[in-house]
């Protein structure tokens, strides 16, 4: 049935989409849905399941101020959205509410249609980082303010630029609700409180070249060492069994020493006899050790 043209606010919810006798319909918004609502002023689709929005699908709505999609749009239709938001039908837009969708960027292709646009809701979403196309379009609408609570920033290189936009501007009235999701060393740390270098790409290239670079001269200097040790094999194995036959006379030594201290006729040889001058025997022995004895006659 014809809704009246004078409409200036209107709320459809879920309710209104059904439709329970086609199993598996889906819910869309087609080109010139709202072509007869000329006057419509606020329009809230929050709380549905769209899984497809036309290019056209706001046209015709030259007074909206206010545009809520919270918890609508799939995930497959962001694409969709973005067409249909840049299409520029809707310049006289204020608020625009995009909360609870898992949008992983701004899906404003060209943000200088929004003149008029004074805040931006992206409570919610999946956004993990914004880059610079989507920071330099909310620089030039530096009227708009953007609320960004409850997202799963990766605070890496890749916050760059908007981490000097937070830092800078003023357009994020929710910025200290901002939270690092990644890396786990940085989860639950506020955006604000994040370091420069903690940002800085520059600073995380020359890290990573340093380790390559590092990695590369411990391999030179290993490959030198082997190649030591491969010309001099020879010198090596000459020494390496002079350790051997060196150890072995020393041990030698030792067990003969142990035999003759053990020796009891030895050992009584001394007793009972002062002053009696002392004799050096000299006993030499086949393994060419030399030994000398105190014997007392």
């Amino acid at each position: 049935r014809p809704l009246a043209l004078s409409l200036a606010k209107l709320r459809l919810t879920a309710a209104a989409w059904s439709r329970p006798s086609k199993r598996g319909a889906r819910d869309f918004v087609e080109a010139d849905a709202f072509a007869g609502l000329p006057h419509l002023r606020v329009l809230d689709l929050s709380h549905n399941r769209l899984e497809r929005v036309s290019r056209g699908a706001f046209r015709g709505l030259r007074e909206l101020r206010t545009l809520c999609l919270n918890e609508s749009i799939v995930p497959e239709a962001a694409a969709q959205l973005a067409a249909a938001l840049g299409a520029g039908d809707l310049r006289d837009l204020h608020r625009l509410e995009l909360a609870g969708n898992r949008l992983r960027g701004v899906p404003l292709a060209a943000p200088h249609t929004f003149g008029l646009l004074h805040q931006l809701v992206l409570v919610n979403n999946s956004i993990r980082s914004l880059g610079r196309e989507d920071v330099s379009g909310l620089e030039r609408q530096r009227r708009v303010r953007v609320y960004l609570a409850r997202n799963p920033f990766r605070c890496a290189c890749e916050l760059e630029a908007f981490y000097w936009w937070l830092k800078n501007a003023s357009q994020c009235p929710d910025a200290a609700l901002l939270r690092c999701a990644e890396p786990e060393a940085r989860r639950g740390l506020p955006v604000e409180r994040l370091r420069p270098e903690d940002v800085d790409c520059l600073n995380e290239n020359l890290e990573a070249v340093s380790y390559v670079f590092l990695g590369i001269v411990l391999a030179l200097i290993g490959l030198v060492f082997l190649m030591v040790l491969y010309l001099n094999r020879g010198g090596i194995k000459r020494w390496l069994n002079n350790i051997r036959e060196a150890c072995r006379d020393q041990m030698e030594v030792y067990h003969y020493r142990y035999e003759q201290d053990s020796d009891p006729r030895l050992a009584n040889v001394s007793t009972g006899v002062t002053r009696v001058p002392i004799v050096y025997a000299t006993i030499h022995f086949s393994f060419d050790v030399t030994c000398t004895r105190h014997v007392r006659w």
